[in-house]
């Protein structure tokens, strides 16, 4: 096995033969600018803002605002750059691709399985919180479904574990027993992935159809609820800002990063735009921006209706209205919540099959998941194995495995992508006019040498003044250095290298700032995420070897 073959490249122009350049594709190209935004929005407003928000508010208190400031920064530079990739390399496989461009193959699979965690595994916290606001729908119709119906088999044994009073405890005594194992699964979960993904196997344009109306409405009724909920706001619940200080802060980074996970599924749907190098940028950007804005005004509207300490539950929209009396609006939430998820679980259930098939293209996956539906002209295979992934682990696991799980997958990708754009190749003064004359997106270029520096300078002395004791404390050795103070040595570590290569490489300060701060959220991350993480990639490289590295398409071997 050759070292050099683990990073082969694949070129720009055999993976525009491929799909990208419009005659390749077996695709339908229906996509316009407005239906990309609105499958990002689709993406990123649902188990972020009905669910993640509350635990949030809880660990961060009013100020969740700042690291809801910062993760729209973080995610808006590496918008920029997915939508440079997407300019140049207009294809389905998402980060895969533009990693496979950049860093090589190694590199395309690690990001590939990392997708595969963000996109199915993240489904699944979708569709345990779908199915918690589905519940409360349902009972609102006086319809009861049995607790052993409603809840995952690991809370209910959880629940029993600790005898804890509740849902948990009551589906474990009163679920049926087959050859003496407990019948307990979430049967509203269950049936919305598989809703979901027969529409996603049925077309393009009926998914597309069906997400526009679905983003309209939760739009309107987000913006109801802000409103309604505006006139109860009580300032005074704002004090103190930061409760638990910029630590609590930065405790809630999964769910907050969590809430933006979406935004890149956009990418996947390269093949099926009518025009991917000016539109996918476009709606990548807006739908990021429309929907910071939103989440912004809603965190300070829900820790100003009640102290934040009442937010951390799983329906915190519902729990402020339940609270203060306004019983009406349950309902309202109720539906919003259902339809919100509803097209989160749609774009990320029609994202993860296109990189899949993606990736069997160049021999990395069996050739089976890049098969297109005669008929209805999608992924066919993939997207069932897809609803097999997301629906099977329903069954076994539960919503806060998951969550930190999907958050730090995407961080990496996240990462990686930024990190290849610093990577590409320049591109010459008639590619890029050409580039510009078609209306194609790129990244302007801002010459970091000196800038970069200057900003890690400035950062590095403000938290010296405001904070004496931040850097004696965290290059401090303890008994517990590794699970407090690690990750932010190892941070600052790498930016003092990357202000080096900034003044030495001139590199360009954008995807700079997008690496960067992509790689500070991951500071936030606990030891036990990292763990999972790592297991999880593990299982990826044993595959690899075992099956892409012979059978990949640049194989020389």
């Amino acid at each position: 096995m050759s070292l050099s073959n683990l990073f082969r490249k694949k070129s720009t122009t055999a993976i525009l033969k491929e799909g990208g350049d419009g005659e390749h594709s077996g695709l339908n190209k229906v996509l316009t600018v407005k239906d990309l935004t609105f499958f990002g929005i689709a993406a990123i407003i649902g188990g972020g803002t009905f669910s993640a928000i509350g635990n949030a508010c809880f660990s961060g208190g009013p100020g969740v605002v700042f690291l809801y400031i910062i993760c729209a920064i973080a995610c808006g530079f590496t918008a920029m750059c997915y939508a440079e990739f997407a300019s140049r390399v207009p294809v389905s496989g998402s980060a895969y691709t533009y990693a496979y461009v950049s860093f090589g193959e190694l590199f395309a699979w690690i990001i590939g399985w990392a997708l595969l965690m963000e996109y199915s595994i993240g489904n699944i916290y979708i569709a345990f919180s779908w199915s918690g606001y589905f519940t409360n729908l349902l009972e609102s119709f006086h319809l009861h479904l049995p607790e052993w119906l409603t809840i995952n088999y690991k809370s209910a044994q959880d629940a029993l574990l600790a005898n804890k009073p509740g849902e948990g405890l009551t589906a474990w005594n009163t679920a049926p027993m087959v050859g003496g194992l407990r019948i307990i699964f979430d049967l509203p979960a269950v049936v919305i992935n598989v809703l979901i993904t027969y529409l996603v196997y049925k077309g393009t344009k009926e998914s597309k159809n069906f997400s526009n109306a679905m983003v309209y409405i939760k739009l309107a009724i987000i913006v109801l609820v802000i409103f309604v909920g505006a006139m109860y706001v009580d300032i005074d619940n704002w004090t103190p800002f930061m409760p638990n200080g910029f630590g609590g802060v930065m405790a809630g980074v999964s769910a907050v990063f969590f809430a933006y996970i979406g935004f890149d599924a956009v990418s996947t749907l390269a093949e099926e735009s009518k025009n991917p190098q000016r539109d996918l940028p476009r709606g990548m950007i807006y739908s990021l921006v429309i929907c910071t804005v939103i989440y912004i005004i809603l965190a300070l509207v829900l820790t100003g209706m009640v102290k934040y300490d009442l937010l951390g539950v799983s329906d915190p929209l519902a729990e402020i209205f339940a609270l203060k009396g306004v019983k009406w609006m349950l309902f309202i939430v109720s539906i919003a919540a259902v339809v919100a998820m509803t097209s989160v679980m749609l774009v990320f259930q029609m994202g993860q099959p296109r990189i899949w098939m993606t990736m069997s293209r160049d021999g990395l996956m069996p050739k089976k998941f890049a098969e297109i539906h005669p008929k209805h002209k999608t992924p066919g295979f993939a997207t069932i194995v897809t609803g097999l992934v997301v629906g099977i682990p329903i069954f076994f696991t539960d919503e806060n495995f998951v969550l930190d799980f999907t958050s730090i997958g995407t961080l990496f990708a996240f990462v990686l992508v930024c990190g290849g754009v610093l990577m590409l190749s320049p591109q010459s003064e008639a590619e890029l006019a050409e580039r510009a004359t078609r209306g194609k997106f790129r990244i302007p270029y801002i010459n970091s040498k000196y800038i970069f520096p200057l900003i890690c300078l400035g950062a590095f002395g403000a938290v010296q003044y405001f904070l004496p004791t931040f850097f004696p404390d965290t290059f401090t050795y303890s008994e517990h250095f590794f699970t407090n103070n690690a990750p932010m040595v190892v941070f600052i570590i790498l930016c003092v290298v990357m202000a080096v290569l900034a003044f030495l490489k001139n590199l360009s300060l954008i995807p700079l700032l997008g690496l960067v701060s992509c790689c500070y959220l991951l500071t936030g991350m606990a030891v036990s995420n990292w763990q999972w993480f790592s297991i999880w990639l593990g299982i990826g490289l044993v595959v690899y070897f075992l099956y892409g590295y012979k059978n990949s398409k640049l194989n020389k071997g």
